[in-house]
């Protein structure tokens, strides 16, 4: 639970001597600074899921043993965008900022994972490789023969996998926020995920949850089973990468939990990849709801640079 782990470091105060990626500070630091008032105080989580329109479709999906939510925005036809949320999250937690623009001319289906949010759990753990399993079935259910993903965090992890293991369901793919090897991250974020407890879940993440799901155990099941998804995390190795084949646009924060080289390192060894570097911490860029706390245009600006990517070469 990457957003987790970044939000606590930022709350105990670690951030600015560890010069980790949690300041806030930069989101539109340019814009802002040009500007003689103060910018109005950004919407809570709690908020933050009213800003996107009410979806074209939802619903769940028979997939693999759980019940898989699902929501579709704008209008119908083409490649549509598939986005994936971060751990712990929803969708409206991850994308609830970004996703009207997003939806603005193409078809865009978000879905929540495994035990997260409205989607049922099974009897077993949260992995990645599952994770991306479930994509590819609930894009059979509905019909999709191709898509475009946006992954975010874990949800870029998802994506990858996705790629890898259903490469032909996968047009082009954006990477966001996430790494390929434990040392791709922070060093104080595994120290954090070590000792990762419910007790210090982010509240507005809990919220966002209960919001959407009243089952507290559920909430708490969730949490525990990402934890350990994390704590277990090993590296990709470089030929599973390579293999990718889909166009590629790895994005991060200035100062996101993700180490830049990485990020650098990672476009390099993908046959067909893109850097994008954007200015705040982790989902600053898209309005994470949990992460930003302040009124910015970094999301109208992150989804037009993402819609550039996407429409190349259509």
């Amino acid at each position: 639970m990457i957003g987790t782990a970044n939000e606590n470091l930022k709350r105990e105060g670690q951030g600015a001597d560890m010069n980790l990626p949690l300041l806030l500070t930069v989101s539109l630091g340019a814009a802002t600074a040009c500007s003689p008032h103060r910018p109005p105080a950004a919407p809570s989580a709690a908020d933050a899921v009213q800003l996107h329109p009410a979806p074209a479709d939802s619903g769940h999906a028979p997939v693999n043993g759980i019940s898989m939510y699902y929501e579709a925005y704008g209008p119908a036809g083409g490649i549509p965008l598939v986005l994936l949320h971060g751990g712990g999250s929803t969708i409206d937690v991850t994308f609830g900022r970004v996703l009207p623009f997003l939806a603005r001319t193409r078809r865009v289906i978000a879905l929540e994972e495994q035990g997260h949010g409205r989607t049922t759990d099974r009897d077993a753990p949260v992995r990645f490789d599952t994770s991306a399993d479930d994509v590819a079935a609930l894009l059979r259910h509905l019909g999709v023969a191709q898509a475009d993903l946006f992954g975010f965090s874990n949800g870029a992890s998802v994506a990858l996998e996705v790629a890898i293991r259903h490469p032909g369901l996968v047009r082009k793919l954006v990477f966001a926020s996430s790494f390929t090897k434990r040392d791709g991250a922070m060093p104080e974020f595994w120290g954090f995920m070590k000792d990762a407890d419910f007790s210090n879940m982010p509240q507005p993440l809990k919220d966002a949850f209960l919001r959407v799901n009243p089952d507290t155990a559920q909430l708490r099941r969730m949490h525990d089973k990402d934890a350990r998804r994390m704590q277990a995390f090993e590296d990709i190795p470089d030929d599973r990468i390579r293999a990718v084949r889909a166009p590629t646009l790895v994005v991060l924060g200035d100062r996101d939990i993700v180490r830049a080289e990485h990020a650098v390192a990672l476009t390099r060894l993908l046959p067909d990849a893109r850097l994008l570097v954007l200015p705040g911490g982790h989902g600053d860029y898209l309005g994470e709801a949990v992460m930003t706390r302040r009124e910015t245009r970094l999301p109208e600006i992150t989804a037009g640079l993402i819609d550039t990517f996407l429409n190349e070469g259509r």
